[in-house]
């Protein structure tokens, strides 16, 4: 949630908000509501001094006065009582409101929608359209069935086969060795949580409808092992000496896809249930935006040694999500669609997220919210459809990258399933 005496104080922080889309009005409203409770505590804790002095009254009271201290403790009781409903109902509204301002956008986000984007980087040349597209090929090579899985299931959905299978867990086991070197620590998370964690980690409200709910047991299907990651050190607090805590997750995903019929329903580019290799770091709020940077370059390093093209974008301010303060979008070159498409992101949460799951950072300027940045480290079934176009030959066959060879036994090449 976001900063409630900095939305007070600073026309900058306020003007981030309003960047993101939150309206003046529903700031003022949240502004109102917290002053009305603020007000009010400060009436309930007064009320409270008095219920309690009038009760420490009564036994130093003569006999003959007892019972007027009495009747006066009890009026004062009753007040009190009146004062502290009143003081969770203020409360509860300033709750509601809250979670419904997104977290501010950074002065150096550029201002406006999905188009306003600015380029950082290009790497690589786009190549031209493919013999095969992605779909094309899996269901050539037979090493993905959508058809089979769409009568099991329904649609956005796929068995994934054969040497496919070896190069997704080579994918995930090479991004995992990779990252673990750099001093990430693996994490298998859960993939179904509470409500109430996922939102703390900053996805409810603004996006339950793509979340898949089991309601008899009151838990959700993660779409993305941040939520998990970001439960690790929920309401800690953790030394300054142990920070940048820095860990890279695995976990299945599941998405609803909800509003985007009819996009993307070939191949695994919009499924309903992927893998994914998620990074995520918990930083003191002074180094947040280097620990930014440090996701961004994993990100490249990682496209860039699959020999994919792509280029980075900062996503403007519109585009960003609620919890979002800055974002950057790793998209690869889709030869079949003559187009970059988004395999990776990379956010700074700043303190949105940690200060409603209350993860804190003891150092020397006392107890402080901590900062939280995640970022995709391999998107399992995005990266292999754009493996199967970039890495495609002229026959139709796709070269397995070199960094993936040793695991999956020396594999060079992807073979049809027979």
């Amino acid at each position: 949630m976001i900063d409630l005496k900095r939305l007070r104080e600073d026309a900058d922080y306020r003007h981030g908000a309003e960047a993101k889309g939150a309206s003046a009005s529903s700031i003022d409203e949240l502004l109102a509501a917290d002053e009305a409770a603020r007000a009010q505590r400060t009436t309930t804790e007064q009320l409270r001094a008095e219920a309690n002095a009038a009760s420490k009254a009564i036994g130093k009271a003569d006999p003959a006065e007892r019972p007027a201290a009495i009747e006066a403790a009890q009026g004062l009781k009753t007040g009190l009582k009146t004062a502290e409903d009143a003081l969770e109902a203020a409360d509860a509204s300033v709750a509601e409101l809250i979670l419904t301002i997104p977290n501010p956008a950074h002065p150096s986000v550029p201002v406006g929608g999905e188009d306003d984007f600015r380029v950082e980087t290009v790497v690589g040349e786009a190549g031209p359209a493919p013999l095969f597209s992605h779909g094309e090929l899996g269901e050539r090579l037979g090493i993905v069935d959508t058809e089979r899985a769409v009568r099991m299931s329904g649609s956005r959905f796929a068995y994934v086969l054969g040497d496919a299978v070896r190069l997704q867990f080579a994918l995930v086991q090479w991004t995992m060795a990779l990252l673990a070197e750099d001093g990430f620590v693996p994490v298998v998370t859960p993939v179904l949580v509470r409500e109430d964690m996922m939102v703390d980690a900053g996805f409810f409200p603004t996006d339950r409808n793509q979340v898949y709910e089991l309601e008899q047991d009151e838990l959700f299907l993660v779409g993305t092992a941040e939520v998990g990651l970001a439960g690790l050190h929920r309401g800690e607090r953790l030394d300054a000496e142990s920070l940048p805590a820095r860990y890279v997750g695995y976990s299945s995903c599941f998405r609803r896809e909800a509003g985007t019929y009819g996009k993307d329903t070939s191949g695994l580019f919009r499924v309903h249930q992927f893998d994914k290799v998620e990074m995520f770091v918990y930083s003191d709020p002074e180094n947040s935006w280097d620990e930014l940077e440090l996701l961004r370059a994993r990100q490249e390093q990682i496209v860039g040694s699959l020999g994919l093209p792509y280029r980075v974008i900062t996503v403007a301010s519109g585009d960003l999500g609620a919890a979002a303060a800055k974002k950057y979008d790793l998209e690869v070159w889709l030869p079949s669609e003559q187009r970059y498409r988004e395999i990776t992101s990379c956010s700074n949460y700043t303190d949105y997220s940690a200060r409603r799951m209350g993860s804190r950072v003891k150092g020397e300027h006392g107890t402080e919210v901590l900062h939280t940045l995640n970022g995709t480290a391999c998107a399992i079934g995005r990266t292999m459809l754009f493996l199967m176009e970039n890495a495609q030959d002229a026959d139709g066959m796709v070269a397995v990258p070199e960094v993936l060879r040793p695991y999956c036994g020396g594999l060079e090449q992807l073979r049809p399933v027979r």
